[in-house]
């Protein structure tokens, strides 16, 4: 067998499944499934001992992937990318509307990353891959990690909820000025704070509301599902949306625009902003 690649695992403050760890370091096997496939057909190795699914990693490992028979090289989606903000460890992209961060289709951001992103130069230099998710109608800013210690830094981060996420909305109906909205999501707590920037009378919605967000927990479908639930849903959501007050066509109106966290490695506080979409002000001035 030929050798194709190799890397090296830097030091981890906590032993990580391997089959984890491996997601997103070849190129050619971005997946957890291609590299369960990876393994089965004996094609990586980890200090020169064959690799498997249940073997942790703990920093220092030398792990190799062989060219026999494994699969072709994955192909990148071509789509041009905002990149807000990179350094050697980490970028920050503009999510456009209308495209999934990552999932089992070709046309993602997870694949259009490599044409966008610069390699890191660092020694633990992965292929770049988002740290979270954005739903597929939301817009805005999204992290994306460029080497193995940034990825497991960033997730350790959000997980503990140093990362602030500040989103922008545009909610249908009459609002309080500002509020917490508190009830359980998949019968977990959740909790997100709203406050309303700006409001406008419209013939069709009675009032449309420009509104600040915090969620301080990060539940599947939160905000979306939090402002529905208080008769205030996002202009534009299909699923959760009053049906006949939906907008079609228009796609829908949530923005995530600040990202605010000390960077893992150069310790810097960072700001990351990005404007709302002209479709947002515009819906909000016209009326």
């Amino acid at each position: 067998m030929q050798l194709k690649e190799s890397h090296i695992v830097p030091q981890l403050d906590n032993p990580i499944r391997f089959q984890e760890y491996a997601v997103g370091i070849f190129s050619s096997i971005p997946t957890k499934s291609a590299i369960k496939k990876a393994i089965k057909k004996e094609l990586i190795f980890i200090d020169e001992q064959l690799a498997t699914t249940a073997k942790f990693i703990t920093g220092g490992e030398k792990i190799t992937l062989f060219a026999s028979e494994v699969s072709p090289l994955f192909k990148r989606f071509e789509m041009p990318l905002e990149v807000v903000f990179e350094d050697e460890y980490l970028a920050i992209i503009n999510k456009p509307a209308g495209i999934l961060v990552s999932g089992n289709t070709f046309k993602t951001i997870d694949n259009a990353l490599q044409q966008n992103i610069q390699k890191s130069l660092q020694f633990d230099a992965v292929r770049p891959r988002p740290v979270h998710r954005l739903d597929y109608p939301t817009t805005g800013l999204l992290v994306i990690g460029k080497t193995s210690a940034s990825i497991l830094a960033l997730n350790n981060l959000f997980e503990q909820k140093k990362i602030k996420k500040t989103y922008f909305a545009i909610c249908i109906g009459k609002m309080m000025p500002a509020g917490t909205i508190q009830f359980p999501i998949d019968e977990k707590n959740a909790s997100s704070a709203y406050e309303v920037l700006q409001t406008a009378r419209s013939k069709r919605f009675e009032f449309l509301n420009l509104v600040q967000l915090h969620p301080t927990t990060g539940r599947r479908h939160q905000l979306r599902k939090h402002l529905a639930g208080i008769g205030n849903p996002i202009l534009g959501d299909q699923q959760y949306g009053i049906p006949n007050l939906i907008l079609t066509g228009k796609g829908m109106y949530l923005h995530a625009g600040i990202l605010e966290f000390t960077h893992p490695f150069t310790k810097e506080p960072m700001r990351i902003e990005k404007e709302l979409p002209k479709a947002f002000t515009k819906i909000i001035s016209s009326k």
